[in-house]
């Protein structure tokens, strides 16, 4: 039994309740889960009428008694996802967390090699072995503390917390301080004494799944972390044994869904020891990820012909990249996205630390803004983008976002451009034009899939009327022309399901609005029928903007860190003279740089007059860049850089 305690419960009240279920025989425990204080009870002592009174008892929030024996891992105790919080990084929610590196650290220079390399491929958490526990003992057991301080070392280097394998309780307090993450083997899965000291210690705990275990007691191991007073805590799959021999182990993948329907923990699969063959590890680690991973630890060598241990499963730094590559086109596609973790002191463009903005804080402490209501797809971006824990600010329309970025109120915002059926969103490009000091700072995908929503008794045969953005009209037309539904249009698809709350009771089963699943959920809305529109490959391009610094240069998001932009986006005009377009083509030719896309907009104000919005493949160096900029100017009659970003996978 699990008492929550209610967030004003004082000293006195945790007494009181504490001696209540003493003198019911209950062994209690008081602990934290996630945001929760929280006493547990073990034992069978207690009458219902006992409980009942223990629920009105003062500072008691609530009583959870789950039907499993392992009641803080399940999801009966806490219905919401938990998010391991390990440093900068976060395990679980939207986003999908890599963990790469060697199987061992086997000297300074090759754990600090493979640290750059897959930090340059987007991995946020480094992985090395220093104490190996291995099947003969002639083989390779590690370097001890000696290599944990390499690893350390590595991992601040690159601004990356770092994980490893802790293999006795003795060891535990000497490692405590040179890593951030406790690994928990396989072979270790079921030392209860090495869990429960693991555990008391605070730190985070990536717990791996024996090869013969079952689900429950991989989820008993979990709870001997979470009761000894660890609050985060991943599972990693990493395979079981079964009577197939061509492969390591069996990757077990309908283990990810059967974790996330028992327990709120964050699930890590492990695919270079699932299947022990490097060229098996992409594939098993992106059905991992389509199956509902939030995450991968993918062992990673320079030259894994010469390593020292499990080499024949470890990924060249190529390979790895080319995964990292198909995880984050994979991403939206499941609906997640690939965190990316900040450099330290890396806020803005340039490498340097960010300044602050007006209201003394930098970008990445105020809050993130988009337009529409809580559930919009533009706040499904933003969390994808930046995480559950950030604050964020609705507005009532796209130029309250950018007026909110310009004078400070936000950091960032975030803003819908493009969508791959309806084309561009020329409202926000024009408002690029008419805020100079507002620049594109990142790019992220989403896909739009949109839902008939209304409330208690509307159906298909009841509807008479149907709300949304113009956008979600468009979008599902198709849909919609099998119907004589009057359309009311909306400024926002969750604004349009919010009024649904606002209609009068007669109307409530003629009423609909169309928009995405969260809206639904945020306002306790049903969805009639899922999945209306038109076309599934239907996906809405945000960009996330900020207000460029003294320099012209703007702040990067904390969730991108400092990765090299990929991606620049220009709009100019030119002189209505004959080959004034292609002349600005021609320096982007010469000099290598590839259009992904050119687009004409009419000039505001000026009747039969272009702008040109063009997207463009950021060249191999800044140099490059600079120079085709510095050519085209003069070609232009006027000229504006939206930004140089990192663009969706």
């Amino acid at each position: 039994m699990i008492v929550i305690l209610s967030k004003g419960a004082g000293a006195h009240d945790k007494g009181m309740i504490c001696s209540f279920l003493q003198e019911r025989g209950f062994t209690i425990r008081e602990q934290l889960l996630g945001d929760d204080a929280l006493i547990s009870a073990a034992g069978k002592g207690g009458s219902a009428d006992d409980l009942r009174e223990l629920a009105l008892l003062p500072g008691v929030e609530r009583v959870a008694s789950t039907s499993r024996p392992y009641e803080l891992a399940s999801r009966e105790t806490k219905a919401e996802d938990t998010i391991a919080a390990v440093g900068p990084v976060k395990i679980g929610g939207a986003r999908i967390s890599i963990i790469a590196g060697p199987c061992a650290v086997e000297s300074r220079e090759q754990i600090m090699e493979t640290a750059q390399r897959v930090r340059e491929a987007g991995a946020v958490i480094l992985r090395g072995g220093a104490f190996k526990p291995r099947t003969s003992p002639y083989a390779f057991q590690g370097l001890g503390m000696r290599g944990l301080e390499y690893l350390k070392a590595a991992g601040e280097a690159q601004g990356m917390p770092v994980v490893t394998e802790v293999v006795s309780p003795e060891l535990a307090l000497q490692m405590r301080d040179l890593t951030d993450m406790f690994q928990i083997g396989a072979r270790n899965m079921q030392n209860f004494e090495l869990l429960k000291k693991a555990g008391a210690l605070g730190k985070p705990v990536l717990l791996k799944r024996g090869p013969s275990a079952t689900i429950e007691e991989w989820l008993l191991s979990a709870e001997y972390l979470l009761a000894s007073g660890c609050r985060d805590v991943a599972l990693c799959e990493r395979g079981i044994r079964t009577f197939e021999t061509y492969t390591r182990n069996t990757l077990d993948i309908s283990a990810i869904a059967v974790i996330k329907r028992l327990s709120h923990l964050p699930v890590i699969v492990d695919p270079s020891h699932a299947v022990g063959i490097r060229a098996m590890v992409p594939s098993a680690g992106l059905s991992a990820i389509a199956a509902g991973a939030d995450g991968l630890t993918v062992e990673v060598h320079p030259h894994p012909d010469k390593a020292l241990s499990d080499g024949p499963q470890s990924l060249y730094p190529s390979q790895f990249e080319r995964l990292m590559r198909d995880i984050g086109a994979l991403a939206p596609v499941v609906g997640k996205e690939l965190f990316r973790a900040p450099r330290p002191y890396l806020q803005d463009g340039g490498g340097r630390p960010g300044k602050p903005c007006q209201s003394g804080q930098r970008p990445s402490e105020l809050p993130v803004a988009y337009s529409g209501q809580p559930g919009a797809y533009a706040e499904q971006a933003l969390l994808r983008a930046f995480g559950e824990e950030v604050r964020r600010a609705s507005y009532p329309s796209f130029a309250a976002v950018f007026d909110a970025v310009l004078d400070g109120s936000a950091g960032f915002g975030v803003v819908p451009v493009e969508n791959s059926l309806t084309g561009s969103i020329h409202e926000n490009y024009d408002l690029f034009v008419r805020y100079p000091d507002i620049s594109m700072a990142g790019e992220l995908k989403l896909r739009i899939v949109h839902c008939l929503i209304g409330a208690a008794g509307a159906a298909e045969d009841t509807i008479q009327v149907v709300r949304s953005h113009p956008q979600g009209f468009t979008q599902c037309q198709d849909f919609l022309d099998r119907y004589p539904w009057k359309r009311e249009i909306y400024y926002n698809t969750a604004a349009a399901v919010a009024s649904l709350l606002e209609e009068d009771e007669s109307r409530k089963a003629h009423t609909a609005a169309i928009a995405g699943e969260a809206a639904a959920l945020t306002h306790g809305l049903n969805i009639i029928k899922f999945g209306i529109e038109k076309d599934p490959f239907n996906y809405t391009r945000f960009v996330i903007i900020a207000r460029k610094n003294g320099e012209g240069r703007a702040p990067v998001p904390p969730s991108l860190g400092s990765r090299r932009p990929d991606k620049a986006s220009l709009v100019f005009s030119v002189p209505d003279t004959p080959g004034a377009l292609y002349a600005c083509l021609q320096i982007m030719n010469d000099r290598g740089i590839n259009l992904s896309k050119l687009e004409s907009r009419p000039i505001q104000g000026r009747p039969w007059e272009y702008l040109f919005y063009v997207d463009i493949n950021y060249p191999q160096t800044d140099e490059d860049f600079t120079a085709a900029l510095e050519a085209l100017k003069p070609k232009t009659e006027s000229f504006y850089f939206l930004g140089a970003y990192r663009g969706a996978q």
